[in-house]
C-alpha cells in the first residue's frame, strides 16, 4: 500500500511507551542503510543476502516529505497520471536507500559526499516529478497545493543522531478524516461473533533487550525489525474495553465469506487502488485471496472476468494484505526480485493457517450495501514516517485477542498459542464515491459509540482475521533471533504498526444486498 491521510487512532491502536521514542524529522519517508566493513559488496549484498547480522554496521537516515498526503483534491482526470507519478517517487527513495548501502568507502573518504551525490541528485529529480504532477492537475483544471515545491528536499542524518525504536507521533497527519474513534471489528478470543470491541490503555512490556545496538537495525537485511519491535505477550497489561452497547434498531448480523488463505500462492507486488498500471507499485509482496486476476493493470471492466477463490463464487471481491515472513537466513522465490529481496523483504514466506473475513453491523442503526467496486485501505503502510494517525495494526495470540492488541510491537506467543493479525475496516461511506483522490476521504470509521458523522451511511463493516503458526522469536544480548516481520517499503524498518489491509467490492447476482440484509436481519449467515 502507498500513500494515507490522517485520521483519528482507534483506541484499539495503542502506543508501547517504552518503544515510542520519536524521530522527529518532520515527515516523510526516512531511509536506513546498512555499510559493511567489506568494501566489494553488490546490491544484493546492501540488503542482505543470506547475512543474519552486519558487521560493524553504521546506519545513515534520509527523510523525504511524504507528497501523497498533500495530494487530497485531484480531479478524477489526472488521478491515473499523478498514482504513476507518486509511484515514481517511492522508486526514488528505493533506489536512494540503495546507493546509501553501496557508497560506504565513498561517504568514509568525503565528509560532502551524501549531500552532494545522493541528497542534491534525489531533491533535482523529486522536482522533476513535482512539476509533473502539478502539470498533470491542472492540465484538467484543478489546483495544485501551493506548497509542493517545499516537498523536494530531503536531508540525511547520521547513525548517532536518530533512534530508530519509535514512531513520529502523528506529526505529519495532513487531513483529519470525520468519524471519531475507530470500532474493533472483529477483536475478541478468535471467536468474531459480529460484535465491535474497542481497545484502550497502553501496552506494556516494554522494549525487549535493549533495541538498536551501535546503529544496527537488525533483521536479516539490515532494514528491522530489532528486539524491541517485540513483547512477551503474557507479559502484556490488558487493553481491550468492552464493545459499545447495541442500539434498539441496531444491525446485529453477521456475514461470513471463504475464500481461503492463498495456498495457491497467488502473490504480487503492485496495488491497483493506489498505484493503477505501475507495475512494483507496492513496493511488497501481497497475499490475494477472493478475486484471482487483480493486478497493477486490472480495472472495473475486467474485474468481473477475474474468477474467486471464495466459496460462494458471487463473492469476486479483492482481499489483500503484505505476506508476512519468518527471518530465519532463508529466502524465498522473490529474494532477487523487486518488492522481495532487492528491497529489504526477505526470509521465508508464511501462509496463514486460517483466515476469516466477515462483514459486521452497526450497533446504532440499520447499514445499506457496499456499491459496486468500492475501494477500501484501513492502515498505513508508512507510519515509521508519517507517524501513527492512521495505524490500524492489531497484533496478538490466540487465547489473548480478548485481553491484548498491540500495534507497535510484534508478540511473542507462549507454547501453544499462535500469532493473529486482525483488520477492521472502515465502516461508514460518503454515499456517494467508491473511492477518493486519497483512497481515504469516501470512507470514514465510526465514532466511539458506533455513529457516523453527518453525511455518511453506515456499510457492513469488513473484518478480517489472519492466523500463523509461528515459532516463536528469541531475544539474545539485545538481538532479536528467527524474528518475523511484515512486508513493507524498504525505509519503514518493517515496523508492526506499518501492517495494513486492501479491499475492493467486487460482487453479482445482488450479493451485496443479501450481505446488507443477512446483518439489517440480526442472522449469521455465509
Amino acid at each position: 500500500m502507498g500513500r494515507n491521510i490522517r485520521k483519528r487512532r482507534s483506541p484499539l491502536a495503542v502506543k508501547v511507551t517504552a518503544a515510542s521514542a520519536a524521530l522527529a524529522l518532520g515527515g516523510g519517508g526516512l531511509i536506513w542503510a546498512n555499510f559493511y566493513a567489506s568494501a566489494h559488496e553488490s546490491n544484493d549484498d546492501a540488503w542482505g543476502g543470506n547475512r543474519t547480522k552486519a558487521t560493524a554496521a553504521q546506519v545513515a537516515t534520509i527523510s523525504c516529505p511524504d507528497v501523497g498526503q498533500k495530494l487530497t483534491n485531484v480531479p478524477d482526470k489526472a488521478r491515473t497520471d499523478v498514482a504513476g507519478e507518486l509511484s515514481n517517487l517511492d522508486r526514488q527513495i528505493t533506489e536512494a536507500y540503495q546507493r546509501l548501502a553501496t557508497t560506504r568507502d565513498a561517504q568514509t573518504r568525503d565528509a560532502s559526499f551524501v549531500q552532494n551525490s545522493i541528497l542534491q541528485p534525489l531533491k533535482e529529480r523529486r522536482q522533476n516529478i513535482l512539476d509533473r504532477i502539478k502539470l498533470e492537475i491542472t492540465r484538467v483544471g484543478g489546483t495544485a497545493p501551493g506548497d509542493l515545491d517545499t516537498l523536494a528536499n530531503c536531508t540525511g542524518t547520521p547513525a548517532d543522531q536518530t533512534n530508530a525504536g519509535g514512531q513520529q507521533g502523528g506529526q505529519n497527519g495532513g487531513q483529519q478524516q470525520g468519524g471519531g474513534q475507530q470500532q474493533g471489528g472483529q477483536q475478541g478470543g478468535g471467536q468474531n461473533n459480529g460484535g465491535q470491541q474497542q481497545g484502550g490503555g497502553q501496552q506494556q512490556g516494554g522494549q525487549q533487550g535493549g533495541g538498536q545496538q551501535g546503529g544496527n537495525i537488525g533483521g536479516q537485511a539490515g532494514n528491522g525489525p530489532v528486539a524491541a519491535d517485540f513483547v512477551d505477550i503474557t507479559k502484556a497489561q490488558p487493553n481491550v474495553k468492552a464493545k459499545p452497547r447495541n442500539a434498539r434498531n441496531a444491525s446485529r448480523g453477521t456475514f461470513t465469506t471463504r475464500c481461503g488463505v492463498n495456498t495457491n500462492k497467488n502473490h504480487n507486488t503492485d496495488n491497483v487502488i493506489v498505484a493503477p498500471g505501475v507495475k512494483n507499485g507496492a513496493h511488497h509482496l501481497h497475499d490475494y485471496v477472493g478475486n484471482q486476476k487483480i493486478d497493477a493493470f486490472a480495472s472495473n471492466d475486467t474485474f468481473l472476468q477475474g474468477g474467486s477463490s471464495c466459496q460462494n463464487k458471487s463473492d469476486l471481491s479483492s482481499y489483500y494484505w503484505p505476506v508476512v515472513r519468518v527471518q530465519d537466513g532463508s529466502q524465498d522465490f522473490d529474494q532477487n526480485n523487486d518488492g522481495g529481496g532487492k528491497e529489504g523483504n526477505v526470509g521465508k514466506i508464511l501462509t496463514p493457517v486460517q483466515a476469516q473475513i466477515k462483514y459486521v453491523g452497526s450497533p446504532t442503526g440499520k447499514v445499506v450495501a457496499m456499491p459496486q467496486f468500492l475501494r477500501i485501505i484501513t492502515g498505513d503502510a508508512k507510519t515509521t514516517t508519517n507517524g501513527l494517525a492512521n495505524a490500524n495494526a492489531h497484533w496478538s495470540c490466540t487465547g489473548f485477542e480478548n485481553k491484548v492488541q498491540l500495534t507497535e510491537q510484534y508478540p511473542i506467543c507462549p507454547q501453544g498459542s499462535k500469532v493473529v493479525r486482525s483488520f477492521a475496516f472502515q465502516s461508514c461511506w460518503d454515499g456517494q464515491n467508491a473511492d477518493s483522490a486519497n483512497h481515504r476521504t469516501h470512507v470514514a470509521f465510526a465514532d466511539a459509540n458506533g455513529n457516523c458523522q453527518n453525511g455518511f451511511k453506515a456499510i457492513p463493516q469488513l473484518t478480517m482475521r489472519l492466523v500463523y503458526d509461528i515459532k516463536p522469536p528469541t531475544i539474545e544480548n539485545g538481538q532479536v533471533k528467527n524474528a518475523y516481520a511484515v512486508d513493507g517499503f524498504p525505509e519503514q524498518l518493517h515496523k508492526p504498526s506499518t501492517d495494513h489491509d486492501d479491499f475492493i467490492a467486487i460482487t453479482k447476482n445482488g450479493l451485496a444486498n443479501k450481505i446488507a440484509n443477512c446483518v439489517n436481519r440480526g442472522q449469521n449467515c455465509s
